[in-house]
């Protein structure tokens, strides 16, 4: 395809305006939303901002405090997870009736910056140089939040009318839990598609991996380091001693996962098995009476079980610890417990939904090609696929190699290429009236 006279006539009203997108941008940047051990960010103020701005291009705004409700029990949330300070918003451009919707999601919370001293520049005080916008969350994923926001304001502005409906949803809480956008699905957000504005480098994310997230706790017995034991009388047992035999035998299980034939996806690398975190031990002359070890195992789209949770891997990785726990003689007299905390479910798009070949095609037209590829990881577009009845994707500007990283950064080519991508495959889904 060739873009057509409107659509190049929107093309280059986000081109003339250039300076304007790289300042939404960094001021997405400027306000912290970062989540983690040190806190929460300001992310009531964040959606605060986005829905005046959502109002004045002309969307009806939907800006609220979720109860706490629409998680609980969820397998992908953990007990006790608070909306409180935290606002989701949906912004809707309302079609002339008879044009396919198109919903553009992002996620405004971004991880905590880290050693502020490794970075060139304060990480949220964003800064332009040599082309690139710096800043944390500049390309994940605040730059394609902007990108997305932007190109609904210049369609707005050049006079453009979609046929459809398009929304713009930002949520919270993607870093952690994708609670935002499961509350944005029980709200009513959906859409006959879905743009995710993840740093796909103009690629359709089509895949990603799920993955389940657990806690092994291995038993041993209490006694003086200083002396020497003889586990069968009674003597003191070594906990973290215990828990390598059973880190080996999942070892063995992630090798075997590598090569065996379910394991394989042409999009995605296999699902692995890995300790993320290890506790043992109260005192340096006392032999560990425990060990806890958190596990972070990744799974593919095959594996999930007819609900599209990891309850089947889970299983896998049951078995595997059992067996080894059976094979040692202190083990098998007292076995470890495995509890399953969170669940992040994996998901796939049909190769065949025109989103799609939308998507790509536009990004073509632009000058930056694309390919259908896989995340290793997770987004959002995940809950919206399950649970909303909306096929999307992930497509937006920058590299996810530089996502969470120091000095992360953006090309500001990129956010200009994004916005325009969004406003033709708007265009091209919703119609134009």
């Amino acid at each position: 395809m060739s873009l057509t006279a409107a659509e190049r006539a929107v093309v280059e009203t986000i081109a003339a305006r250039r300076a304007e997108l790289v300042d939404l941008a960094g001021a997405l940047i400027a306000c912290d939303t970062a989540v983690g051990p040190d806190g929460r960010g300001d992310e009531a103020r964040l959606q605060g901002a986005l829905a005046e701005r959502l109002a004045a291009a002309g969307a009806e705004v939907d800006l609220w405090v979720p109860d706490d409700g629409v998680v609980a029990g969820s397998r992908q949330v953990p007990p006790g997870f608070s909306f409180a300070g935290r606002p989701q918003l949906a912004g809707r451009f309302a079609g002339a009736r008879g044009g396919r919707s198109l919903l553009c999601n992002g996620h405004v919370d971004v991880v905590p910056a880290g050693d502020r001293a490794a970075w060139s520049a304060e990480p949220f005080a964003p800064v332009v140089r040599d082309g690139r916008l710096f800043g944390r969350g500049a390309c994940d994923m605040k730059g394609g939040v902007a990108a997305m926001v932007f190109a609904a304001e210049a369609l707005r502005a050049a006079g453009v009318r979609l046929a459809g409906d398009l929304v713009v949803c930002t949520v919270t809480d993607e870093e952690e839990t994708g609670a935002g956008a499961i509350a944005a699905v029980a709200r009513g957000v959906r859409a006959d598609a879905g743009l995710v504005a993840e740093p796909t480098g103009f690629d359709a994310w089509v895949a990603c991996r799920g993955d389940v997230v657990g806690t092994l706790t291995v038993p041993g017995r209490l006694g003086h380091a200083g002396l020497e034991h003889d586990p069968a009388a009674g003597g003191a047992v070594n906990a973290i001693d215990k828990a390598r035999v059973l880190l080996n035998a999942l070892a063995r299980r992630h090798d075997e996962w590598q090569r065996r034939p379910d394991h394989q996806h042409a999009l995605l690398s296999p699902g692995h098995l890995m300790a993320t975190r290890i506790a043992g031990g109260d005192w340096p002359v006392n032999v560990p009476a425990t060990c806890t070890i958190t596990l972070h195992v990744a799974y593919l789209p095959a594996h999930a079980d007819a609900g599209g949770w990891g309850s089947r891997v889970e299983a896998e990785v049951r078995e595997c610890v059992a067996a080894a726990a059976a094979a040692d003689p202190w083990l098998a007299q007292h076995p470890p417990a495995l509890e399953w905390t969170l669940d992040i479910p994996a998901v796939e798009v049909d190769a065949d939904e025109p989103v799609i070949a939308v998507a790509l095609e536009a990004g073509t037209d632009l000058g930056r090609p694309g390919r259908r590829a896989g995340l290793d990881s997770w987004h959002d577009g995940a809950t919206f696929t399950r649970f909303g009845a909306t096929p999307t994707i992930a497509y937006g500007p920058g590299s996810v190699a530089l996502a969470h990283t120091v000095d992360e950064s953006v090309p500001v080519a990129d956010l200009v290429a994004c916005a325009q991508a969004y406003a033709v495959a708007a265009m091209r889904w919703c119609g134009v009236a």
